[in-house]
């Protein structure tokens, strides 16, 4: 199905990400974890090609994703739709029509410019407002909502696409407990019902074994882990986090501290 190879990244002298390699045979859920700067962000944008690589390929279904130009390479960015921390939402326009916004790349220069939607689309987008829980917002503007209703209509807007593969950037990191849960179990949904494949870059092993059939964990822009989430260990903590020995010192990293209470007192008595 989708096929990471040897994917490499840099900015310069940096390298962000360094020969990933990652095999998706079939419809799942992927927690990718690390530090803040491990390279999860750029991995994933490269797979939308959002960025370019600077080696290696992806391949879907045999199709070389990394050679894609002009309307194939927007085709696939249907195919593989990309949901953010920050929403990317338009604050001053009406919910629904941010959703419709999915539609873009295969709407007409006019229909854009002048924001004209099939009714077919504006009953689509409604439907799935209502199976996300939030079809009562579809005339406010999205600046009207709190955070968690609006990743709930980016994650709407991405529906609209059809997509094959979502890939949500931290689509909980700026969320309370509470939003961030109603949103993850969305993403977890969506995979279960529809068969899609989502994959998520999140902060917390807890998150990532809660809800992910399969975790990637990332540091210092090399893949160290890939396994089930009850492979989750410290010493696998250890090796994707970079924790020393005392958990005071582990702490130093945001993400380390925000491990689950297991893990946590698994660190302090080692």
């Amino acid at each position: 199905m989708l096929r990471i190879d040897k994917l490499t990244k840099r900015f310069g002298d940096k390298i962000a990400v360094d020969a990933a390699t990652l095999d998706i045979d079939k419809p799942c859920m992927i927690g990718v974890i690390g530090r803040s700067g491990a390279g999860k962000s750029t991995l994933l944008r490269m797979v939308n090609r959002l960025s370019d690589a600077t080696n290696g390929r992806i391949l879907f279904e045999g199709r070389d994703v990394t050679a894609l130009k002009g309307r194939d390479k927007r085709a696939w960015q249907s195919e593989c739709a990309m949901i953010f921390q920050q929403f990317n939402l338009v604050p001053r326009m009406d919910v629904v029509s941010n959703v419709l916004h999915g539609t873009l790349n295969r709407r007409s220069t006019f229909a854009t410019l002048f924001n004209l939607f099939p009714m077919e689309d504006i009953h689509k987008a409604i439907d799935i407002l209502d199976r996300l829980g939030i079809a009562e917002h579809a005339a406010k503007r999205a600046e009207a909502l709190s955070g968690g209703q609006q990743q709930r209509v980016a994650i709407a807007r991405a529906l609209m696409q059809d997509p094959r593969i979502i890939l949500a950037d931290e689509p909980i990191a700026s969320l309370d407990p509470m939003n961030a849960q109603t949103v993850m179990e969305a993403l977890r949904r969506i995979h279960e019902e529809d068969g899609r494949t989502v994959i998520a870059n999140l902060h917390t092993l807890d998150t990532a074994r809660r809800y992910c059939d399969r975790v990637v964990g990332m540091r210092d822009g090399r893949i160290v882990f890939d396994g089930l989430p009850q492979q989750l260990t410290t010493g696998v903590a250890r090796e994707i986090y970079g924790a020393d020995a005392s958990f005071s010192e582990a702490a130093t990293s945001t993400e380390i501290a925000t491990l689950d209470a297991t893990i946590r007192a698994e660190l302090a008595q080692a």
